[in-house]
Formats: structure tokens, sequence, C-alpha cells
């Protein structure tokens, strides 16, 4: 599914660019002083409705771009929070070295070291 969306994305960005460049100027600006302000487009179709059928693409183009650019964020976003690795060292317990081949059992484990608080110590009593 997030491929599929992902496709999409590339194809209406590629619509959405070409809509955009196909677009007259309004003002003339640079393509009036080329010989670029009659084009061959509006003549066929003509000025105003060619206008409005690019205007209205780029405007559902660039919608759509932001709805799947929008869904496919939070499809990519993690289902589960990070966790340290300094979390899991109380979880693991040591590794235990393979039981000896002898006849003889193996000793009990150890029990864990735990640091018990120091005694409180009162300074010595002034003379």
């Amino acid at each position: 599914m997030y491929t599929f969306l992902l496709v999409l994305l590339i194809i209406d960005a590629l619509v959405l660019g070409a809509a955009i460049l196909l677009q007259s100027v309004k003002g003339g600006g640079l393509a009036a002083n080329f010989g670029g302000a009659s084009s061959s487009a509006d003549s066929v179709i003509g000025t105003r409705q060619a206008g409005n059928l690019l205007t209205q693409a780029s405007w559902w183009c660039g919608g759509i771009f932001l709805g799947l650019a929008f869904v496919l964020q939070l499809m990519s976003t993690r289902t589960t929070a990070p966790t340290s690795v300094l979390d899991q060292l109380g979880k693991s317990a040591p590794a235990s070295a393979p039981a000896p081949a002898s006849g003889k059992s193996a000793p009990a484990p150890a029990a864990p070291l735990t640091q018990q608080p120091a005694a409180p110590t009162k300074p010595p009593a002034k003379p």
C-alpha cells in the first residue's frame, strides 16, 4: 500500500509540474518579449479556457499532493517507541558457562551483588 501511494505521489508531482509550467503568464513578462505571448494552444483552445483548465488542474494536483504526502508521512512513523540500550542491561541475564563433562555437579550461581548503604558515622564528640 505504501509503495502504491508513493507511485501516485510521484505521478501527481509530474502532472503538477506540467500543469504549472504550461500556464500562460498573466502579465506577459519575459515570455511576451520573445514572442511567447500568443501560442498555438491559445488559438485552438482559447486563452481563457486553457487558463481555467490549467489553474484547476494545478489546484487539484496541489491538494492531492499535500494529502498524499501527509498520509505517507503518517504511514512511515514508528509504531513502537525507541528503547535505550541501557534499559536492556537489567533485563538480560549473564550467560552461564556450560556444565563440565565430568560427573561433578555444577556450582550454584552466585547471588547478584547489591550495594549495602553505608552505616552513618557520627563525628567524634568534642571533649
